[in-house]
């Protein structure tokens, strides 16, 4: 096991959001993060993905996401606060694919601020565009993601663009955006998410 975080040093509840545009590694780093920490990594786009099935809600859901747009935001809000509301929240948690609007992360800042709580650091994983879309397109092949065709894969990554990488400049103002190479192996991304946590 590799020494502890600073940021766990004092033995703090830790709240840490991962950027990225799709295909980044959002997901594999907060899993292996996750582990390490051992707070739960919540993942927006599995949570609307496993409710596509539940209910004519989720039907409607799954259409946004299947079409490479977002979820409406209060929506979405709605989710996020239903899961920080479970127990096994409250040491802590990473955020996969959240916020992903300046609104979503305005909602989120004020549902923490509401409670004396804040976010500790946003992790911007950053990759060339070619890069990402032969990782999305193998994945597709690999794990049969509906989501991951080529046409949709350029409208999440115009969507990102456009809307996501707004929230980046709304954490940086706050001074807590930590800026990440994710072009390496899996191993070399979270050795780097590791040194850079432990600064």
């Amino acid at each position: 096991m590799l020494t502890p975080l600073t940021l766990l040093e004092a033995n703090n509840p830790v709240r840490i959001v991962f950027i990225g545009p799709p295909g980044a590694g959002k997901g594999t780093q907060c899993r292996r993060l996750s582990r390490e920490l051992g707070i739960p990594h919540i993942s927006s786009g599995e949570m609307l993905r496993a409710c596509r099935n539940d209910s004519p809600l989720g039907e409607l859901i799954a259409g946004y996401i299947d079409g490479g747009n977002l979820a409406p935001d209060d929506l979405m809000m709605q989710f996020i606060i239903d899961r920080l509301r479970q127990p096994d929240c409250e040491n802590g948690y990473l955020f996969d694919g959240f916020p992903r609007t300046v609104n979503q992360a305005e909602m989120l800042t004020g549902f923490l601020a509401e409670r004396d709580q804040r976010l500790d650091a946003v992790i911007n994983l950053i990759i060339q565009e070619d890069a990402l879309v032969r990782r999305l397109l193998a994945r597709a092949e690999s794990e049969g993601r509906a989501d991951d065709t080529p046409e949709t894969i350029q409208t999440r990554l115009k969507v990102f663009r456009n809307r996501t990488e707004p929230v980046l400049e709304f954490y940086r103002q706050r001074g807590i955006v930590i800026d990440v190479n994710a072009a390496g192996t899996p191993d070399e991304v979270f050795a780097t998410i590791r040194e850079l946590l432990a600064e």
